[in-house]
């Protein structure tokens, strides 16, 4: 697999790894509930946010399991998007996004998914992309419907988290289907 180079320019964005100016945007992002509301951790404090920054620094190859790239538009970053490896044996990626909901409605979460699913089987050779989310996202089931990825999977208080038992949709597009989507 060849390295990924950044940054990755779309029509309106540039997906680039994250840097440590943008704990303030992180710290923003995570620290508001109706971000966090169908990921899979709760409002975080600054010291938690510095943490996730650090690791996310660190996130630039899917060889090492998963690249996470901030989404910016002209320059302010808007929010985050994540490839990683479902199944190195299967070639499988997931990939999801997250957004600040001031910049909601633009269509970036489209665009910069778009990007990385390219990525995924352009530059490397995956087989099928998924995206797994809370079935009550729907900002997030449209983001995929508008992909063209198909949904395969509903499955029924699957996950129990913060406190409710959670379903979980599974989207997901093969690399024949999205050449010619």
């Amino acid at each position: 697999m060849a390295p990924i180079e950044f940054p990755i320019k779309t029509r309106r964005l540039v997906l680039r790894p994250y840097a440590p100016g943008d704990l303030d945007f992180l710290v923003d992002l995570h620290g508001r509930a109706d971000v966090v509301e169908y990921l899979l951790f709760d409002v975080r404090d600054r010291d938690e946010v510095a943490e996730a920054l650090r690791q996310r620094l660190g996130q630039t190859s899917i060889e090492g399991g998963k690249v996470t790239l901030a989404i910016t538009v002209d320059g302010t970053v808007v929010g985050d998007v994540v490839l990683m490896h479902a199944s190195v044996e299967h070639r499988t990626a997931e990939v999801g996004w997250v957004l600040h909901p001031d910049h909601h409605g633009h269509g970036y979460a489209t665009e910069a998914a778009t990007a990385l699913v390219d990525l995924a089987f352009e530059d490397l050779g995956m087989h099928r992309v998924i995206a797994r989310l809370d079935a009550e996202n729907t900002a997030s089931v449209a983001v995929c419907e508008r992909l063209g990825l198909r949904r395969e999977a509903h499955f029924r208080q699957s996950e129990f988290i913060k406190g409710r038992w959670a379903d979980e949709v599974v989207y997901a597009v093969l690399a024949d289907e999205w050449v010619t989507r």
